[in-house]
């Protein structure tokens, strides 16, 4: 099933070390402005600001935000939630990541290998909020096979960095 898109007309064309210094800074703190990531990397603010530009045209920055804890925003409750599809066609699964993508309590979802299709990170007020959820909206997506919620006891790490 052949679920990644790719970007139109977006060609990626590697990283050097610099690149990857500007990398990491940004992970660490977005809000970091150019004159001070330059400084850091030992380069002037032009070549720097071109080599951010960069590196979100081609797809490698493909966000700014803000990890949040969830339950400090009264979202306490994180369920891992596997899901599989009773057909495995494009149109079938097209339709499943059509309606996930809508849910705002969903906040990660990904295609998977092993007994399951999809893995759904999700978020809720409550117990009873996730209930609601999963009865009225998540299970009434058509060609939903199987489910198996895990419900996250403790977040021991948590982080966006990847250089």
């Amino acid at each position: 099933m052949e679920l990644l898109t790719e970007q139109q007309g977006v060609q990626f064309s590697g990283l050097d070390k610099k690149d990857y210094e500007i990398l990491a800074l940004l992970q660490t703190n977005a809000k970091l402005t150019v004159r001070e990531i330059a400084s850091k990397v030992h380069l002037s603010s032009t070549p720097t600001h071109e080599r951010i530009k960069r590196m979100e045209q081609q797809g490698v920055i493909l966000q700014y935000g803000a990890l949040l804890d969830n339950r400090k925003v009264n979202k306490g409750i994180m369920v891992i939630c596997h899901v599989s599809l009773k057909e495995h066609n494009k149109k079938a699964a097209g339709q499943f990541l059509g309606a996930v993508v809508e849910f705002k309590e969903v906040i990660e979802c990904y295609n998977i290998s092993g007994d399951f299709d999809f893995m759904l990170k999700i978020v809720s007020t409550s117990m009873e909020s996730f209930h609601k959820f999963f009865v009225n909206q998540l299970s009434e997506v058509p060609n939903i096979g199987q489910t198996k919620s895990i419900f996250v006891m403790d977040v021991i790490k948590q982080t966006h960095v990847l250089v």
